[in-house]
């Protein structure tokens, strides 16, 4: 059984758990294999949770790993940028905290029938839900040079973007590129020895930005930031964790947007806007894993964790 090891799981509880209490209800919009649901069931023994993904693989592992905790836990398959519409209907009253522990899980890494590794030969898969049409095969043989230039250069930071999409370019000329160490290997080919970095695979940033684009990770993660946080009851908390820049720029961004307020021109005299901040961000910086966490998984090394807490309503605080 693939058991994914959770980040941060300490700074998790400690996020979530600001307005936690008897029966509280909490939503992991990424479950996994459940680690960090897990954590949860087991710190709030009152508390309910509904797990999201959209892999089914990982779905079953985390029925099987919850099954002690009966029906405090509900698992659903899904986005969860579409957390409202996968909820409605359900009767489950106020959310108390959202996770969203963002990135490619170990299960799917481990698997190299799964195609996202490039350290085991696999197919050029990496979809994160199977049942999508397009493979990283479909996009690395289809793209044009200038999609594929676009594509590791926006979603993999990827200086030799350009002469990474030339060269299979013309490698699939020849025969369509099938399996990850292909790829791995034309990357590592395409890109000067002298400018290898020393600490990662050459092919990393390209397999980061092909990952994304199958699976389309970042397009909707601003959405689903914004649909959480508005699901949360007063003082209810959001949790993020980010795993590389852009993620974690997107997630900074989506949060500072929806704690502003008056968003006025300072030339007038009042607020007509009646904007309201919906969040306030506790604490102010990212949460970053501990030193002796990181030695003991090393995946946690880039992760970043960002909280924010709903505020209560205009109304409710003047009743206060």
């Amino acid at each position: 059984m693939h058991l994914h090891l959770p980040v941060m799981v300490g700074e998790v509880l400690e996020g979530l758990g600001g307005s936690a209490g008897e029966g509280a209800l909490f939503v992991d919009g990424t479950v996994g294999t459940g680690g960090h649901a897990e954590a949860l069931l087991q710190a709030w023994p009152g508390c309910r949770l509904i797990g999201i993904d959209r892999d089914p693989e990982a779905l079953a592992l985390a029925a099987e790993r919850l099954r002690p905790y009966g029906d405090r836990a509900r698992l659903l398959r899904g986005h969860y940028a579409d957390l409202p519409a996968l909820l409605e209907g359900r009767d489950i009253g106020p959310v108390d905290g959202i996770l969203f522990d963002l990135g490619v899980s170990e299960l799917q890494i481990g698997e190299e029938r799964r195609g996202f590794s490039f350290m085991k030969e696999g197919p050029l898969d990496m979809r994160m839900d199977r049942g999508t049409a397009q493979t990283a095969a479909d996009l690395v043989n289809r793209a044009s040079e200038a999609e594929l230039r676009r594509i590791l250069r926006e979603w993999g930071e990827e200086r030799w973007a350009p002469v990474i999409a030339r060269a299979i370019v013309r490698a699939r000329r020849a025969s369509p590129l099938t399996t990850t160490t292909q790829l791995a290997a034309l990357v590592a080919r395409a890109i000067p020895a002298r400018h290898h970095p020393r600490r990662i695979h050459p092919a990393t940033k390209t397999f980061q930005a092909i990952r994304i684009a199958v699976n389309r990770e970042l397009e909707r993660l601003e959405e689903a930031i914004e649909r959480g946080a508005h699901l949360l009851k007063p003082e209810g908390r959001l949790c993020v964790i980010a795993y590389h820049s852009l993620e974690d720029r997107i997630v900074k961004r989506a949060l500072q947007r929806l704690a502003q307020g008056c968003i006025c021109p300072p030339r007038l005299p009042i607020c007509v806007c009646g904007r309201r901040p919906l969040v306030r961000i506790v604490p102010p910086k990212p949460v970053r894993p501990r030193p002796e966490e990181i030695a003991r998984n090393p995946r946690a090394r880039s992760a970043k964790l960002r909280i924010a807490e709903r505020l209560p309503s205009p109304e409710r605080m003047a009743d206060g």
